[in-house]
């Protein structure tokens, strides 16, 4: 796996500390509030999800990093790359996607983390396409899509659920033609 740094941030591999914080962002309910039907997971869900988020490494070569802000070490969320199985009709595909803590929000971490993110997959992984997926009235994650450069490729449900979502997509050459107004870390 991969480091990833940025000026701010450094995304990292999963280790077995990273448990208590990713328990605790997964118990916030505002935090929660647009991911599936709005649960918040136990600390044995998020124990599961933390064994599933490093496994996904060794199976798919891609996933999930935590992020922690490089000056303080503080655990911040996650942003990565994982297949969005939970939506059957964009398969196959690579999403982005991110959640923070609320105490990150609105400082530009997660824009900052998926660029450096999307890199690794148009650039080293040589994906074709990327779509990210939120729920349709998560209007800061929509904004961070957009930033990113993915426009709006459908409004659809999310079966398990039946959730409204918006998917927005980036192709790969969309990414590269884009390539001289991107920052680079």
């Amino acid at each position: 796996m991969t480091e990833l740094l940025t000026p701010r941030l450094r995304l990292r591999s999963w280790r077995p500390d990273d448990l208590a914080a990713l328990s605790e962002l997964n118990a916030d309910p505002e935090v929660m509030r647009y991911i599936a039907d709005g649960s918040v997971l136990s600390p044995e869900q998020s124990a599961e999800q933390l064994a599933r988020f490093r496994r996904l490494w060794d199976e798919q070569g891609f996933g999930l990093f935590p992020v922690e802000r490089r000056d303080s070490g503080e655990f911040l969320g996650w942003v990565g790359l994982a297949v969005p199985a939970f939506l059957p009709e964009v398969l196959p595909a690579v999403e982005i996607g991110w959640r923070l803590k609320r105490s990150a929000w609105g400082h530009g971490y997660a824009t900052e983390a998926a660029r450096t993110v999307l890199a690794l997959g148009f650039e080293e992984l040589g994906l074709d396409r990327v779509v990210s997926i939120c729920h349709v009235d998560n209007h800061a994650s929509a904004n961070v899509m957009t930033k990113l450069g993915l426009t709006l490729d459908r409004r659809t449900t999310v079966p398990s659920h039946g959730g409204a979502v918006k998917v927005l997509a980036l192709t790969g050459e969309d990414y590269r033609s884009a390539a001289a107004d991107r920052p680079r870390f």
